[in-house]
């Protein structure tokens, strides 16, 4: 059974930050916590002051372990989509935010935690994270967007060997191959990092990082004709934003830019 004491939320400063609470579990992402986790991700998009979002873990040894196999038994091919569907949901749903979020990753970020750190916008890793989709020793095969979104970050062959043979790869792989941004060689450091990188965000104007997000998204959807397209449209769409005046004005004016985010 999980409660929200299973999944952490604060917010500060314009930074709303998610940390996953299972220490006795590895952090496994059971139906519930995904849930709680689902409902966060809503408060911190809702919530106006939020500017950026932090996914983490309490747990030095796993961001997480991946889905909580437990609930896997005496499923069958009806019984086990919502358990899919969820998963697939908060993916979809933290692609689709207007803020950005970024992924904290320590210890072990497998199977389902792989998946939803790839969902985030920005993956800053410790140099002890382990990084896989090992479903394939299951049986069964990554559930939660895993062959969808791995081989568009690391490409296909990359990609398929991982999954075809469920190996962790270590935290320089990761970055190597472009599965992470930035490894850092302690999770102090990169507790540090990720906040200092969500600062730098709070910084910046919402509008345009919304509208950018969108744009950068619809590279994976569109083809490049329709996702040119799409960019003029929200490119325009700055020119009338407040943002962009006092952007402007800064800049001509060599000053430092204070948006409003309008």
């Amino acid at each position: 059974m999980s409660s929200e004491q299973d999944v952490l939320y604060q917010a500060a400063e314009g930074v709303a930050t998610i940390t996953i609470n299972r220490p006795k579990k590895l952090n496994a992402l059971n139906l519930a916590v995904i849930k709680t986790m689902r409902g966060f991700f809503q408060q911190a998009e809702e919530d106006q002051s939020v500017r950026v979002v932090i996914l983490t873990s309490a747990e030095d040894k796993a961001f997480a372990a991946g889905a909580d196999i437990t609930e896997f038994k005496d499923r069958n091919s009806n019984t086990v989509r919502p358990l899919v569907e969820s998963g697939q949901e908060l993916c979809r749903y933290i692609e689709s935010m207007s803020k950005p979020v970024i992924a904290s990753v320590n210890g072990f970020a497998l199977g389902g935690g792989c998946e939803i750190a790839m969902a985030c916008d920005i993956r800053y890793a410790s140099a002890n994270a382990r990084f896989g989709q090992p479903e394939i020793n299951l049986g069964i095969i990554p559930g939660y967007g895993g062959s969808a979104r791995l081989p568009r970050l690391v490409g296909l062959g990359i990609a398929k060997e991982m999954i075809y043979t469920g190996d962790q790869i270590k935290a320089d792989e990761a970055l190597r191959i472009g599965l992470v941004n930035k490894v850092f060689d302690t999770v102090e450091t990169l507790r540090a990092e990720t906040l200092k990188l969500a600062k730098t965000l709070v910084t910046k104007p919402g509008v345009a990082i919304r509208l950018a997000k969108q744009s950068l998204n619809k590279a994976w959807e569109l083809p490049l004709g329709q996702n040119l397209k799409f960019e003029t449209d929200v490119f325009r769409q700055t020119f009338d934003t407040k943002d962009k005046v006092e952007g402007v004005d800064a800049f001509l004016s060599k000053r430092p830019a204070k948006f409003s985010h309008r």
